[in-house]
């Protein structure tokens, strides 16, 4: 891959792309979450191990569900977003390497062994968080803001969603086109400088 991206959609994915907290009416459609997914879907993973789970939370009964989970300042702007997505990470992803990563079978050895279950855990929740922030970009690239959130309760999201299942919730993100009126200023990042160094 060595074509150049242009600026103008480099502004949209990272220099002009901002956390929304407030939403226009403009509903999010399925085939919207069908196109984010299957875009998302081939950032790379440790392994091809794809644990990232996601719920897309868009009726009000579901809304209803996740309120009394969240802190209080998060609850008013996601009841309003057109969707919620519940990204969760699969503590069993290694089910699924028999197929996504069928040319080393030793790679499924290696997580499912019980004594192995703190690398497995510690694979899922970092192969998740990479896949939560491949969802954000490709949300970027369809046309959709995102307000990706921490600040709620892990524990009683993980029951009321995955309950019965290997699946625990990394983060939340609302889904939609953003209000532009109600953004907060932009907060300064560090410099290259100040987070990086070449040796």
């Amino acid at each position: 891959m060595n074509n150049m991206i242009p600026d103008s959609i480099l502004d949209t994915l990272f220099r002009k792309a901002r956390t929304h907290n407030a939403w226009t009416a403009e509903p999010v459609s399925e085939d919207e979450l069908h196109r984010l997914y299957e875009l998302m879907k081939w950032g790379p993973t440790s392994a091809n191990s794809s644990p990232a789970r996601i719920i897309f939370l868009c009726s009000p009964a579901a809304k209803t569900r996740l309120k009394p989970y969240l802190s209080s300042g998060n609850v008013e702007k996601s009841m309003a977003a057109p969707v919620t997505a519940v990204i969760g990470y699969d503590t069993e992803f290694y089910r699924h390497l028999p197929r996504l990563f069928a040319h080393s079978p030793a790679m499924h050895v290696l997580f499912s062994e019980p004594q192995n279950s703190a690398r497995t855990e510690r694979a899922a929740f970092q192969n998740s968080s990479l896949q939560g922030a491949y969802f954000i970009l490709a949300a970027r690239c369809i046309g959709l803001d995102c307000g990706p959130m921490s600040g709620f309760d892990a524990a009683g999201v993980d029951h009321e969603f995955w309950a019965g299942t290997s699946v625990k919730t990394n983060f939340l993100c609302n889904l939609g086109h953003g209000d532009p009126s109600v953004l907060f200023p932009r907060l300064p990042r560090l410099d290259f400088e100040e987070a990086c160094r070449i040796m």
